[in-house]
């Protein structure tokens, strides 16, 4: 049975509320995403399975009706996603217009190469039908063929918005440069990651501007379900082959999708068909392939008839069969349909498998944007359901393997993708300086006692899922675009955070560490490179804010986990732990936010799931890099040791018995050194 200990753990309050629709047969996000469908440029962030196809259609007929534009082109990552945009009636559920797509505009459906396709889009164009589903692929090709104003005056809708990015090499950020600069087409922008995986922006500062952000969070989606009231995310180390391992993790009660490791990865031995027998052989006994869905049939010890999903196979008409059962509508609220799926590259983005309790991955996934995607697979509300778990396998370091600084990378990596999906699956933050005349905001709940005038309060709305927290000392932003970050972008600031490797590795092993060498001045430098384009002041508005949702939920977990379902009803753990770590210290203020280091609970988890001597041999690896100070960290210590001089009317002291103190009086001293021997030339 699993072994597996989460790192993540999170209860939800299931009100029903997100599943529930309006009188146009809305659910919340889709109504959300309606209210703004007059905008020009409109980017809706929000979670897998909240409905942004459906929340499409509405706005895509509404602009074709009601704003003059011509056609709608919608424009998804791969073929298989083009199912979501099929004729849909929506009128039976009280909308004023059903969606419809001639079978020959539905271009992921259409036989033929990317060529052929571009010609049919340039049909389209001339024609006057209303709408076309293509590839991102086949819609870069046509941009080049035909130019920018081909397509003036009509919407385009890019689904899963985060393939696209402002680096010049990436087309279809490149394209989308280009429709801005013109100004002649609408544009909606559908993303269910916060983040691209390799950490690019996907849109320079000055284009995110242009757009009105709908955003709708985890935190809503999963709280406002009927069923599902639990989400758990976990690693679990394995030495070895993990195919020997697999059961101690992989429960064959749990309706699973195994993700199993790419070809090229140090997880995979190099033979995936033989995985993919050796998971079915350690699950029973084979009885055989159905000969309709073309499952595999396998008989448990206990003489359950287990039925599995194979995508993995090389057999072209072998595995499209597969494929087609597991697309059947028929058989979409069928529980009992299959148990586990097997895949490698596919069951990922838009795969919709309601019944999925389980999505366990082999191997470290090098894009985190990946991982929420796979997350995504377990996050659908079901009739019976009310856990859901991620599993990531990793590979143990191995003393005796070559390898062993990938090894390390990738455990590094997975602790990231856990810290980043935690904020991503908490409730918002919003943070305000603790002042005298500081007061309750209507519809927040103080905890017990009320508003306290003379601490800081934790107020929490359940409705909207939101903190507001009061911090002594907190910096304001000051210009519109720091205020968006602070609001909305804190996410994408802590993913940038927790995968610099260096930031990771020292706030794991290193026990040296001064946490707010991590905090101020890493932090400050992806704040600076991040949003250049910010005063001091709001970088440092931003900075504060970051690493206060970071630490808040850092601290949160450490009294939440194992709370799992307390008295109080599910949910009110998270909730509880953020107001137990405020009431417990005299003064909620930002430098003692400052002095948390973010990865200490990372490392407590980290030290239950791997072996103690794989630990020490990672914290040695580590160690043996450490490289003091460069130039940029001094210089920044520097400049927080003059801020100290402001405050304190002297400079840090390097025999001072604060660490912190003492490291800023490290940096001057650094510098000095440097500039001595530079004029000794």
């Amino acid at each position: 049975m699993s072994h597996s200990i989460p790192a993540v753990s999170i209860a939800y309050g299931r009100h029903g509320s997100s599943t529930r629709a309006n009188a146009l047969g809305m659910r919340p996000m889709q109504e959300r995403a309606y209210a703004k469908r007059g905008e020009q440029y409109l980017l809706i962030k929000s979670p897998p399975a909240s409905g942004k196809s459906r929340a499409l259609m509405f706005i895509a007929l509404d602009k074709l009706a009601n704003q003059g534009l011509r056609q709608a082109l919608i424009v998804v990552p791969e073929r298989s996603i083009g199912a979501s945009f099929a004729d849909e009636a929506l009128t039976r559920h009280g909308f004023w217009a059903d969606w419809t797509v001639g079978p020959q505009w539905n271009l992921c459906n259409a036989p033929g190469t990317d060529g052929g396709k571009v010609n049919a889009v340039g049909n389209f164009l001339a024609g006057n039908d209303k709408v076309l589903v293509c590839t991102h692929a086949t819609f870069r090709f046509a941009v080049e063929k035909f130019g920018v104003a081909a397509f003036d005056d009509r919407l385009i809708a890019v689904d899963e918005f985060h393939h696209a990015s402002a680096n010049p090499e990436n087309r279809l950020g490149l394209h989308l440069a280009e429709f801005f600069a013109r100004d002649r087409v609408h544009l909606v922008a559908m993303t269910g990651s916060y983040f691209r995986g390799d950490a690019e922006a996907v849109l320079s500062p000055e284009d995110e501007a242009k757009f009105e952000t709908v955003t709708y969070t985890y935190y809503e989606q999963l709280n406002g379900y009927e069923h599902l009231k639990q989400l758990d995310i976990g690693y679990f180390f394995y030495s070895g082959s993990y195919s020997d391992d697999i059961l101690k993790v992989l429960d064959p009660t749990e309706k699973t999708i195994i993700h199993i490791p790419s070809v090229n990865s140090r997880e995979s031995t190099k033979d995936k068909i033989r995985e993919v027998e050796h998971i079915i052989e350690e699950l029973g006994d084979w009885q055989g392939t159905d000969p309709a869905t073309g499952f595999q049939l396998v008989k448990t010890p206990d003489g359950h008839l287990l039925r599995i999903a194979d995508l993995v196979d090389d057999d072209a008409s072998k595995r499209d069969r597969v494929s087609a059962a597991l697309k059947d509508p028929a058989q979409k609220h069928n529980r009992d349909f299959v148990d586990i799926i097997i895949a490698l590259g596919m069951a990922k983005e838009g795969f919709d498998w309601i019944w999925c309790e389980h999505a366990l991955t082999v191997g470290y996934r090098s894009s985190l944007t990946e991982i929420v995607q796979i997350i995504g697979r377990a996050t659908r509300d079901a009739p019976g359901k009310t856990r859901a778990r991620f599993t990531n396998l990793i590979a143990e370091p191995d003393a005796a393997e070559q390898a062993v600084a990938e090894a390390v990378n990738d455990t590094l990596k997975a602790i990231a993708a856990s810290l980043l999906m935690e904020q991503v699956l908490a409730p918002r933050f919003e943070f305000k300086p603790k002042k005298a005349e500081s007061g309750p905001t209507p519809g927040f709940d103080y905890g017990e006692g009320g508003y306290d005038p003379a601490r800081c309060n934790v107020g929490f709305n359940e409705e909207q899922g939101k903190f507001q927290i009061e911090i002594k000392g907190l910096s304001e932003p000051k210009s519109p675009e720091a205020t968006r970050i602070c609001h909305q972008d804190l996410n994408e600031v802590i993913a940038a955070f927790v995968q610099d490797k260096t930031t990771v590795e020292r706030g794991l092993f290193d026990s040296e560490l001064v946490p707010e060498e991590l905090t101020q001045v890493r932090m400050g430098k992806i704040i600076k490179d991040r949003y250049p384009e910010l005063d001091e002041g709001d970088q440092e508005a931003v900075r504060q804010h970051a690493i206060a949702a970071l630490a808040l939920t850092q601290k949160a977990k450490e009294v939440a986990l194992g709370a799992g379902d307390d008295e109080k009803g599910p949910n009110t753990a998270f909730v509880e732990g953020v107001r137990k770590f405020a009431m417990d210290v005299r003064d909620l203020d930002i430098d003692l936010i400052d002095s948390i280091n973010p990865f200490g609970e990372a490392y407590s988890i980290l030290a239950k799931t791997m072996s103690e001597e794989s630990l020490r041999q990672v914290q040695a690896i580590i160690t043996a890099r450490r490289v003091n100070l460069t130039m940029e960290e001094a210089r920044d210590l520097a400049k927080r040791a003059l801020k100290f001089k402001q405050e304190r009317g002297r400079l840090p002291s390097i025999t001072s018995p604060d660490a912190w103190e003492k490291r800023m009086a490290e940096g001057v001293a650094f510098l000095a050194r440097m500039k001595a021997e530079a004029a000794r030339g």
